[in-house]
């Protein structure tokens, strides 16, 4: 009310607008409330006359434009990066200091990669602009009623949108008022089996596109056709709620402009050792300064050469150094089918822990064998009927043939693979008709053979928040209107008067659900067509019966819950199907073993006549003290339900942790309740991925850390990953990729640490003997050896096979700073017993120490520490490469290992001491560092789930089987 009340403010009193935008939103100042607040719709704006030109001046142009920077512009930002800034001073440095061959070549790098920096970027910001930036002509109804044709830039929140039949590429996020939209919805969710959008039902409540998505039309998605919302039955109807980058669109393309940052410790290590290195420099040039203020050098070279010892240790190439390993990665992601849109979470793959699978469409087959029908009656239920057809006519072979949202495409039915396969089991066809007075273009429904059709007039679209759907249908004529409602059985159930509920309801879905059957309900009655509200509609149903449907699971499923389990990636199945259903096919993929035990959680909330009660209540119904001995050692599985979930949170927050850790099955989950879990496992310190067909699934794919839609799309707003592999397989490779992006980091972090001080320390020892290397030895040490080594290094391939173990994420922990220190060690006693050996001998003719620097070139000394340092390189690529056990071998990486063979044939003469410093590689990580941590101890893990883990794991007391429990009187298992 406080926005409203603005709004007619800045009208009739003409107060000046205050706004700013950031990342592409508009936010307007609100003196009410004191604050900029973001521009959204509001029904009441579209009903003040005159409003028109005001909200053009408040919301802007319907517009989601890109930025595309000029050339001169991106050159300036590009040359204010902290790496162009370090390069800049560094050439300007070696400039001063005669390396000038060396700066040139470096000068001549950067340009070129300056210049393929720049024209990538420009091309990809043209790219996105001409993906994001949409502008066509519409048609809108004025207040007056009267229809004008405007450019979709002009379109407002409250605009009344008129679609035509044909449909078209929607410019804006609407609400549909009238008629019905088949809508191509894959750019948003990655479902490729269009969705039908019905009209909003006329209730007292705030609209909100979230809660009501069956009823919203989304901006860039193709309406594939509209129609029943116009006199003569073409087209439909909507209203204007979103434009701009405040649209699903506009989401997406924000997304990629503006990444949310990703809280992974590699990344922010990485920038730690940063300073680590700084810190080596400020020492070396501390040293530099001393020993040169002793050789009485000129001031302007003792301050040339304390500097340039900051651009040896720090090396600026070093962050970009890391992503290497995730370019290739990410190539080869690609070339399986697999494409990515965050490339830095392809890192974080690899520290996956638990992942979460959908049932329906993702372990299972999309499609779904009609098993049988048994309808329901005074006397309880009838025997199983295998084939709908064999029903006679009545309500339950009506329900079958209407209860659905299956439209015809150019004469061809579409629709959910379900509903498709239902009305096809009834033998009754779908056509359409302007027969029916006063309805526009109903859709027919009759049986093959016969004259008689029934007609649905009103459809209320399957939402998983609410689990089931209906419709209204009438006969020929119009007359004998009937509502139908099919979906979850208990839901439906709920909503039929109790009189017409057998009293084997519960006993009969236990048995179908128990064979891994889907089961739905339906139910139907009598109403009046003029009244199509939903409220009424679906109330007081007579219960009709069960239609079972088989849902094979897919035969690569099975397969990769092995290999995640052997992985020692927990697997969690999260479904909006029944729990026993969810149970029977977590059996059936290996989520649950034959010998372990499944325990279902029962959480009641709280209500007027009793206490929120908490209940663990084994699979078989056998007595606690039978299976005391499985439930403490860890022999079994929890399931629970969405409305126990609900009631968990909300009344019994201190077993919430234990649940999640032991739960394996969650059935009959919303979406926002998926998206729940996921944080819930999170603030466990899991690293959860989420895998699933991205239609109900998209709130849970962009929370988890790895999120993977199985889609035809390439990319998509639902998730970071898309597989366009219909099933699980392409998780296990996620993971494999992700883990050796992460080793092959470590490896180049590694490898340009080491690089930096190896040449960090070359350059010490020959400052000391008042020498330092030539222009061209820099040549080949950063570009002939170094560059060419990090660019081979990381292409090696992930291993077949997933470990046990996962790789670490931390450059700061013992094993990486430990390694790195001893072969600081090594490299240094090596090159300085190469610098002594050869002043030991009688050929040894020393340098000129009355001159400094490249002055006296060539020296023995100069030549020693260089030769040997040649080869530390290549050494230390090869000790810092480590394949095994998320890496293929080295000798599988064919450009690496032609790389180094190359490069140690180079000098013959050093060979005999560098093939002696490979084995210390394996006394360093099998002698050296073990007695490290022997002498460090074992600290115990922080992670959360750890410690549970560890803490239900000795407790034989919980769960407490078959106890009612009260928040009250519950016992707590606490982690000190």
């Amino acid at each position: 009310m406080c926005r409203v009340m603005f709004l007619s403010c800045l009208v009739f009193q003409r107060t000046l607008l205050r706004y700013y935008l950031f990342e592409g939103l508009r936010y307007v100042w609100l003196s009410r409330k004191g604050a900029f607040c973001s521009v959204r719709y509001r029904r009441h704006c579209c009903v003040i006359d005159g409003m028109n030109c005001f909200r053009r001046s408040l919301y802007g142009a319907n517009l989601i434009d890109v930025p595309v920077k000029s050339y001169m512009k991106l050159l300036v930002e590009e040359i204010l990066n902290p790496f162009y800034v370090f390069q800049v001073f560094s050439v300007i440095l070696w400039t001063i200091d005669t390396y000038y061959i060396y700066a040139s070549i470096i000068v001549f790098i950067s340009f070129i990669s300056i210049g393929i920096s720049l024209y990538e970027t420009r091309k990809q910001s043209v790219t996105l602009r001409s993906m994001a930036r949409f502008v066509t002509n519409v048609t809108i109804r004025r207040d007056s009623g009267q229809e004008e044709c405007v450019s979709s830039e002009d379109l407002v929140p409250g605009d009344c949108l008129i679609i035509p039949q044909e449909g078209l590429l929607l410019p804006c996020d609407a609400a549909l008022l009238a008629g019905e939209c088949l809508v191509n919805e894959s750019m948003l969710t990655g479902e490729s089996v269009p969705v039908l959008k019905t009209s909003l039902p006329a209730v007292d409540r705030k609209y909100s596109s979230d809660s009501e998505r069956r009823h919203t039309l989304f901006c860039g998605t193709q309406l594939i056709q509209a129609k029943g919302g116009r006199p003569g039955g073409a087209g439909a109807v909507a209203v204007v709620t979103s434009t701009g980058f405040f649209t699903a669109k506009g989401n997406l393309v924000s997304s990629i402009l503006y990444p949310q940052p990703i809280d992974f410790r590699f990344y922010k290590d990485a920038f730690k050792f940063l300073f680590i290195l700084g810190f080596f420099a400020l020492i070396g040039s501390i040293y530099i300064f001393v020993v040169l203020y002793k050789a009485q050098v000129t001031w302007l070279e003792l301050i040339i050469r304390s500097l340039d010892i900051v651009t040896i240790a720090v090396p600026p190439a070093l962050p970009a150094a890391i992503t290497a390993g995730t370019i290739y990665a990410q190539n080869r992601l690609k070339s399986e089918g697999v494409f990515c849109i965050s490339p830095p979470r392809i890192n974080v793959c690899g520290k996956v822990s638990l992942f979460c699978f959908d049932k329906t469409g993702t372990l299972t087959e999309d499609g779904l064998d009609v098993w049988g029908v048994v309808e329901a009656g005074p006397a309880g239920f009838s025997e199983l009927v295998p084939d709908p057809q064999q029903l006679p006519a009545g309500p339950m072979l009506s329900g079958l043939a209407c209860c659905h949202t299956v439209t015809l495409l150019r004469g061809q039915p579409i629709g959910d693979p379900l509903e498709l396969m239902m009305v096809e089991s009834t033998g009754w066809g779908c056509f359409e008709s302007m027969s029916l007075p006063g309805v526009y273009c109903p859709r027919l429904f009759r049986r093959q053979g016969q004259s008689q059709a029934v007609a649905i007039v009103g459809r209320f679209p399957f939402s998983s928040a609410l689990q089931r759907m209906s419709v209204v249908t009438v006969d020929r004529g119009g007359r004998s209107a009937l509502a139908f409602i099919k979906g979850a059985p208990e839901m439906v159930a709920s909503l039929c008067r109790p009189e017409t509920v057998p009293s084997q309801f519960a006993s009969e879905l236990r048995n179908f659900s128990s064979e891994g059957l889907r089961v739905l309900a339906l139910g139907c009655k009598t109403v009046d067509s003029s009244q199509l509200h939903f409220f009424e509609v679906e109330k007081d149903m007579q219960f009709l019966g069960f239609l079972m449907m088989k849902n094979q699971v897919k035969k690569e499923s099975g397969e990769v819950i092995n290999i995640l389990t052997a992985a020692q990636v927990r697997n969690v199945m999260v479904t909006g199907d029944n729990i026993l259903t969810a149970v029977s096919v977590a059996k059936s993929c290996g989520m649950v073993a034959p010998e372990e035990k499944v325990i279902y959680v029962i959480a009641n909330p709280h209500t007027a006549r009793s206490m929120p009660t908490l209940k663990f209540s084994l699979q078989d119904g056998g007595s606690a003290a039978a299976h005391s001995s499985e439930v403490g050692g860890f022999g079994y599985h929890l399931a629970i339900n969405g409305k126990s979930f609900a009631a968990l949170c909300d009344y019994f927050p201190d077993d919430l942790p234990k649940v999640l850790m032991r739960a394996t099955v969650f059935a009959r989950m919303s979406p926002d309740q998926k998206t729940q879990l996921v944080k819930e496992l999170q603030k466990l310190n899991y690293r959860v991925g989420m895998c699933g067909d991205g239609a109900n699934d998209c709130g849970a794919l962009r929370a988890a850390d790895v999120g993977v839609s199985l889609s035809e799309a390439e990319a998509s707003v639902a998730s970071p990953f898309t597989s366009k592999t219909q099933n699980i397989s392409c998780v296990p490779l996620l993971i494999r990729e992700g883990r050796c992006s992460l080793v092959t980091s470590f490896s180049l972090f590694r490898y340009m640490a080491l690089y930096s001080l190896i040449q960090f320390i070359s350059v010490i020892i020959l400052s000391t003997v008042s020498t330092s290397p030539g222009d061209w030895q820099f040549v080949f040490w950063d570009l002939v050896l170094v560059t060419v080594l990090a660019l081979v290094m990381g292409m090696g391939g992930p291993s077949l096979v997933l470990h046990p173990h996962r790789p670490p994420a931390s450059l700061l922990a013992l094993p990486v700073l430990g390694s790195l220190f001893i072969h600081t060690c090594l490299i240094a006693l090596g090159q300085l017993a190469a610098l002594f050996i050869t002043k030991s001998q009688d050929w040894f003719v020393p340098l000129n120490s009355t001159v400094f620097g490249t002055k006296n070139l060539p020296n023995m000394e100069n030549t020693s520490v260089f030769a040997l340092s040649g080869f530390q390189y290549i050494i230390m690529a090869i000790a810092v490469t480590k394949g095994y056990p998320h890496k293929k071998p080295l000798y599988h990486n064919c450009e690496s290992s032609e790389t180094l063979y190359k490069h140690a044939l180079d000098d013959q003469t050093i060979n005999p001491v560098s093939s002696r410093l490979l084995p210390s590689q394996v006394l360093i990580d099998l002698g050296i560092l073990n007695c490290l941590r022997l002498l460090r101890g074992t600290h115990p893990s922080k992670k959360q789930y750890k410690l549970l883990n560890n803490v239900l794991s000795e407790s034989s007391s919980w769960p407490p089987l078959n106890q009612t429990l009260t928040p009250r009187n519950h016992t707590v298992v606490s982690i000190s």
